[in-house]
């Protein structure tokens, strides 16, 4: 269920292109967007543990709490990630 948005390796090669202090490869907001992303992407993965750690205990309800949560991080990541498009595009929203 887990949806690759941008791997890891891929925001952070952009996150340190854009902190490194020479001329600013990335916008601010480009910057935030990813950065959000990111925690997003992170967030997703480690869902998929916390699901089996609650599955290995048999506690259902906490199973459907995290699947809950994971789903609507998956939606919020797709929606940073269409503001991050639009915003590399056109600059800003």
């Amino acid at each position: 269920m887990l949806l690759s948005l941008i791997s890891v390796s891929e925001s952070e090669e952009l996150l340190n292109m854009a902190d490194n202090g020479s001329s600013q490869v990335i916008s601010n907001l480009e910057y935030d967007l990813l950065t959000v992303l990111q925690n997003k992407s992170e967030a997703l993965q480690a869902y998929d543990k916390y699901i089996q750690d609650a599955q290995s205990i048999g506690s259902q309800p906490c199973v459907e709490l995290f699947q809950k949560l994971q789903q609507a991080d998956s939606q919020q990541a797709q929606e940073i990630r269409q503001h991050l498009q639009e915003v590399m595009q056109n600059g800003k929203m």
